[in-house]
């Protein structure tokens, strides 16, 4: 535990991060699409586009959700906070277990489901509706005095800048 905990880190340093992360999060999807591909002999999908295997997706997710739980775990900092010097920790200033990562992750992983409402709506709308989701999420960051998104709350964990 550290004596005096940082002040919580300002929004426009988790934001720059989260924009640093989709890239690297990007970059994962297109490497385990490629590893899939792969072990598939390029038939992951037909000639009209359907997904030929139940395990991609759940694998994209577990690939991607794995990033940043483990991020969080081993060392409190995703790839988009390093440049920005910004970790997850607990109210106190300590390192997050892994109790509260998997709540965080869980929490922010939920506008995923949005993209379910596809049948009911647009493929348009299902993809918009993950961003409004996670801007929903963030909201608070702007007016909680401790900077904590919804999922922050939930698990109990904070964005703190790293000391100097």
């Amino acid at each position: 535990m550290l004596p005096n905990p940082p002040a919580p880190a300002s929004a426009w340093r988790r934001f720059a991060a989260i924009v640093y992360d989709a890239l690297a999060v990007v970059a994962i999807v297109m490497v385990v699409g490629l590893l899939a591909q792969m072990a598939t002999g390029g038939q992951l999908f037909d000639a009209h586009g359907h997904l030929l295997t139940w395990w991609y997706q759940p694998l994209q997710g577990v690939a991607v959700g794995a990033y940043f739980l483990l991020s969080w775990v081993r060392g409190g900092q995703t790839l988009g906070m390093r440049p920005w010097r910004i970790r997850v920790t607990d109210a106190r200033g300590d390192a997050v277990g892994w109790r509260r990562g998997l709540v965080r992750l869980a929490v922010a992983a939920l506008p995923l489901a949005l993209v379910l409402i596809f049948p009911l709506t647009s493929l348009r709308a299902a993809l918009w509706a993950p961003l409004v989701g996670w801007a929903i999420l963030l909201l608070p960051a702007l007016v909680d005095r401790r900077r904590r998104a919804l999922h922050d709350m939930a698990a109990g964990t904070e964005i703190r800048p790293l000391a100097p």
